[in-house]
């Protein structure tokens, strides 16, 4: 089976995209990066070398600085498929970080979105 062509798509192709759905809903692209700070314990300077570099999904994950422990906890759906029943590690910390982008622009608050 091949693998998903996301996987090899640079994140920084992707970022403006997860920025435009929060500011559409009224929300931040500081919003959406304490989002993924939480999640992969990038800070802003980690993020913006990402960003820099052209990583790809495959190593934004791969060398995030820690992925949080509480990832787990986010459930749902994204695209049709519960986030919690994805087999590919991959693919579910991608759909994690989907999910999340849409609870933000859904109007969830921070706290909850961050699973505190």
């Amino acid at each position: 089976m091949s693998e998903h062509r996301i996987f090899s798509t640079a994140f920084a192709k992707v970022y403006p995209m997860y920025v435009q759905k929060a500011e559409r809903k009224g929300r931040t692209q500081a919003e959406v990066d304490r989002i993924i700070e939480w999640l992969t314990g990038y800070d802003a300077a980690g993020l913006q070398r990402v960003l820099d570099e052209g990583r790809d999904f495959r190593a934004f994950f791969a060398d995030a600085p820690a992925l949080n422990p509480d990832a787990p906890l986010i459930k749902g759906v994204v695209c049709g498929i519960r986030v919690e029943d994805i087999e590919d590690p991959l693919m579910q910390q991608l759909r994690w970080l989907d999910k999340l982008i849409d609870e933000l622009a859904k109007g969830k608050a921070m706290e909850k979105i961050l699973r505190r």
